[in-house]
C-alpha cells in the first residue's frame, strides 16, 4: 500500500512531536494527525472530534494492523527527515552568524 506523509509542523514538546497530513493510495487524505511520544515510543494519533459528553473519538482510523504499522512507519520516517532538514537549517544559520 502506498502512503505518503507530509510533516506540517515539528513541535518541541514532551509528548507532541509533530502535526502531519498523509495520503493512502492517493485516494484518501488524512489531515491534522499528530505524532506523539507514548510509553512505548512514537505513535500516530488520528484526528479527533469532541463528543457531547466531553470525550473524544477518532474521526477515521486504520482497520488492519498492517495499515496501522505502515502509516506509523511512514510518518516516523517523514518526521526524522524533517528533523534532519531542520538541523541543517539551524547549522547554516549558526555559520552565518
Amino acid at each position: 500500500m502506498k502512503i505518503k506523509a507530509t510533516i506540517r509542523k515539528v513541535v518541541k514538546e514532551d509528548k507532541l512531536k509533530a502535526f502531519v497530513n498523509f495520503t493512502v493510495e492517493n485516494d484518501f487524505l488524512v489531515t491534522n494527525a499528530r505524532l506523539l511520544m507514548g510509553k512505548n515510543g512514537l505513535y500516530v494519533a488520528m484526528p479527533q472530534r469532541r463528543r457531547m459528553d466531553g470525550s473524544y473519538e477518532d474521526i477515521c482510523f486504520p482497520i488492519t494492523r498492517e495499515l496501522s504499522e505502515e502509516m506509523r512507519n511512514t510518518v516516523i520516517k517523514a518526521y526524522e527527515e524533517a528533523l534532519q532538514k531542520q538541523e541543517q537549517k539551524d547549522c547554516e544559520i549558526d555559520k552565518e552568524k
